[in-house]
């Protein structure tokens, strides 16, 4: 029940992943009556991600109603050098997530469900810690929270009314002594 499945639909732009199903049942006058729910991660891998939550009477029902939901669900997500702009922490209820940007080449540390969400944003360098309660539909949400908190160098300039780049000096070049160009050495050694 808790496996991931990957699946790209076709005539879709976006892949997902099934994070996990549940079985509900319901006892009524001659037996059980079941019933599914599905949490869906959607994505792009290119930036925009949304999850959702479908419940339906079989599982595959459930899925589909968890993509469509995800879909209309999709947010932005900026990313810089293939890992996210700065730290931050996401909560939702009980579960708290706290993610980090990393080098390249670290890959994406982190649990199954959080790994969906940053997987399909297309993250590839990334840590991350949960902290509180590890339900899986909590730690999605969290996750989700962090990403849609988070903050690009545009978004940063624009609410501070600022410019971020000033020009770059070129970094003076140094001569044999260790001086930099175009400033002689004093008699003596010293400069």
């Amino acid at each position: 029940m808790g496996r991931m499945d990957r699946r790209d639909r076709a005539g879709s732009e976006y892949e997902e992943i099934v994070v996990k199903v549940k079985r509900c049942a319901k006892v009524v006058k001659g037996g059980k009556r079941f019933s599914f729910n599905a949490l869906v991660v959607v994505g792009d891998r290119k930036g925009k991600v949304g999850w959702g939550y479908g419940k339906a009477n079989e599982v595959p029902f459930a899925v589909d109603k968890a993509i469509q939901e995800g879909t209309k669900r999709l947010i932005v997500v900026p990313i810089v050098r293939e890992t996210i702009p700065h730290e931050i922490t996401g909560k939702y209820c009980a579960t708290e997530v706290l993610l980090r940007p990393a080098c390249g080449g670290t890959g994406i540390k982190a649990g199954a469900s959080a790994r969906a969400v940053l997987e399909l944003a297309g993250v590839h360098n990334v840590l991350s810690k949960v902290f509180g309660s590890t339900n899986p539909i909590n730690v999605v949400k969290a996750t989700y929270d962090c990403l849609k908190m988070l903050r690009g160098i545009r978004k940063v300039e624009l609410q501070r009314g600022v410019d971020l780049r000033p020009a770059r000096q070129k970094a003076p070049t140094l001569t044999a002594a260790g001086l930099p160009a175009g400033v002689a050495a004093q008699p003596g050694g010293q400069p």
